[in-house]
């Protein structure tokens, strides 16, 4: 069985999609998505700077708009017995596997960048990556603290990336490391992402995908925040994705889950290879590539 994997956030570059633009479908999406988005995020995505491609009203749809081409432009070749996206990439994913137009999947993801830009305007915030402690242990300490901090991204056994406010990343990177983390790494990033304080996003993104028309995916999507339960309703894949601000990315325990329901190949669709590393530290035995389109 294939696995599909869309990732989030981090996975961008310089020059990403450019090969894709020669396709005439493809060149086609792009320019469309130009028109929607109001600027032509393709030309800062085939030759901006890092700088550019860090804002988040670019990198979030400039991701999406990655992943959802190439998986449209592999065609006959995208056979996927299961999906997941990591954060953002959940979106990607619902494009797709067909439950979402590729205009209501790229306005979603427009509005999702907005929000979170508000809400990390709203109150400077923060995330840590935690690296070498068991989740457990990190739960327990980040429960402990006064302040806004949560387990954010379960990235893999032995990497979990924390989320809240300054001053709370401050003191549970100081007590994580005294509690025996190899590393507590600040990360550079607008705010706290899946954490409580991203509550004013959720509200805002909340009309917008009650508003949106999600069919059932052609196959079940592997959810951040319930990835136990993978869905093909649409009733509950609009709750978890409204769920999914506030909530943790639970990577670790979807490709546990995946690997359980009989994933034999895990293929990643967008820029980067960073999920297909993931995949390995899960499970060092299981087979990854990234998608390609044939020339």
């Amino acid at each position: 069985m294939k696995a599909y994997l869309f990732p989030g956030q981090g996975a961008q570059f310089s020059g990403m999609g450019k090969e894709l633009y020669e396709n005439q479908e493809a060149k086609a999406l792009f320019e469309q998505a130009n028109e929607i988005i109001g600027f032509r995020i393709s030309d800062i995505m085939f030759s901006g700077s890092d700088d550019e491609l860090k804002q988040t009203n670019v990198t979030q749809p400039a991701i999406f708009l990655h992943s959802v081409i190439l998986a449209k432009s592999l065609k006959e070749a995208f056979q996927p017995d299961m999906v997941a996206g990591h954060s953002l990439g959940e979106f990607s994913a619902l494009v797709a596997a067909s439950a979402l137009s590729f205009e209501d999947g790229l306005r979603l993801v427009i509005a999702r960048a907005n929000a979170m830009q508000k809400a990390c305007e709203l109150q400077p915030s923060t995330m840590a990556a935690i690296l070498g402690l068991s989740d457990d242990v990190v739960e327990m300490i980040c429960a402990q603290i006064d302040e806004v901090v949560v387990p954010a991204n379960y990235n893999c056994p032995g990497q979990l990336v924390i989320s809240g406010s300054i001053a709370g990343i401050d003191i549970a990177c100081k007590q994580l490391t005294e509690a025996g983390a190899k590393r507590a790494l600040k990360l550079n990033v607008g705010g706290a992402f899946h954490s409580p304080l991203m509550e004013p996003a959720k509200v805002e993104l909340q009309s917008a995908i009650e508003n949106t028309l999600i069919s059932a995916p052609r196959c079940p999507i592997y959810q951040n925040v319930d990835p136990l339960h993978p869905t093909t309703d649409p009733a509950q894949i609009k709750a978890n994705l409204i769920t999914q601000l506030t909530g943790a990315v639970r990577w670790t325990q979807t490709i546990e889950q995946m690997l359980a329901n009989g994933a034999e190949e895990f293929v990643e669709v967008g820029p980067g290879n960073v999920l297909q590393g993931l995949v390995k530290k899960v499970n060092r035995a299981a087979i990854t590539r990234a998608a390609a389109v044939a020339v």
